[in-house]
């Protein structure tokens, strides 16, 4: 997980990532549809409209999908939200 510049310039990076487990492609569209779309394999970016959206999934995020990539994606989101022309990025493979 990183935050980019529109220029694509890192401007911050999470020390951890997120550990993909069978559990995220079970997460429901309806109720978590920023969450739903992170693949493992390719990179999902959210801008500083989505970012609003992805925190309230993180709250509500069951515990056996947490760890410590939750508390750095907050963190990044408010680098995103701190900034104009932000995006949080969430690399895949």
């Amino acid at each position: 997980m990183n935050v980019r510049g529109d220029l694509g310039k890192p401007i911050a990076r999470a020390q951890v990532g997120l550990e993909w487990t069978d559990l995220f492609p079970a997460l429901d569209p309806v109720n978590f549809p920023m969450l739903w779309a992170l693949s493992p394999y390719g990179d999902a970016i959210f801008n500083e409209r989505q970012v609003p959206l992805l925190l309230a999934e993180l709250d509500r995020l069951p515990e056996a999908y947490g760890g410590e990539w939750v508390d750095q994606a907050r963190e990044l989101c408010q680098v995103v939200q701190n900034g104009t022309h932000r995006y949080l990025w969430f690399v895949g493979d």
